[in-house]
């Protein structure tokens, strides 16, 4: 079995210690950063990611291999960055103002980071003007807006507006989600994206920025 497949099975299982050692022995042995996080980690977390797309896998199993895949990002970040190994692209995500729910939140933020995506994650309870300032200050491709209640969907709508009023909206994706979110009305409220799951919303999330990046 080579170091790339242990890799990805250690971390596929939520090992954080042996991901870090085999990440560690695979720069030890010459292997190229780009190389160990492409067909070890983040092959790993596709797998991961299309078991619970496909009912095979549950959230507390992508919470244990998010942080494998964290614990790994750690000690090839420094090397990556070494390479020039550049992200890509960066993300803006938070849980919209009204709202303190972040579990949702922070599966999405693991599986955008497990695709490679730079994402700056705002937190809970944050208000249109943070997502606006998020983008002006860092340039974010994708502003990702998540609600848990029927109350604060409308926030989402806030942002839209705001990113509309400003000029900004067709340089930026916005994508919405959560659980009273649908299709239907991420279209009505002139959103770009809806998606079910983190899964999905970090594939969507990596094609936009990839076809923008194209663009």
């Amino acid at each position: 079995m080579n170091i790339y497949t242990q890799i990805s099975q250690a971390l596929q299982r939520g090992k954080s210690e042996d991901v870090k050692t085999l990440v560690q022995q695979a720069l030890d042995e010459g292997l190229a950063p780009k190389q160990i996080l492409d067909e070890g980690m983040l092959a790993a977390m596709d797998i991961v990611g299309e078991k619970f797309k496909n009912g095979e896998a549950y959230v507390p199993e992508m919470l244990i291999a998010a942080r494998a895949m964290t614990a790994g990002t750690e000690i090839l970040k420094p090397h990556l960055m070494e390479a020039g190994i550049e992200p890509i692209g960066k993300a803006a995500l938070g849980t919209v103002k009204g709202d303190l729910h972040d579990i949702g939140k922070n599966l999405v933020r693991m599986m955008m980071e497990g695709k490679g995506i730079e994402v700056m994650d705002l937190g809970v309870n944050v208000s249109p003007e943070q997502f606006l300032e998020a983008y002006e200050k860092e340039g974010v491709g994708i502003i990702a807006c998540s609600a848990l209640l029927t109350t604060t969907m409308g926030e989402m709508k806030a942002v839209v507006d705001l990113f509309t009023e400003k000029g900004y909206r067709d340089k930026v994706k916005i994508m919405v989600g959560g659980a009273p979110i649908t299709d239907s009305y991420c279209q009505a409220i002139g959103a770009d994206y809806y998606t079910p799951d983190a899964a999905t919303a970090a594939d969507v999330a990596k094609n936009a920025l990839m076809s923008s990046r194209a663009g």
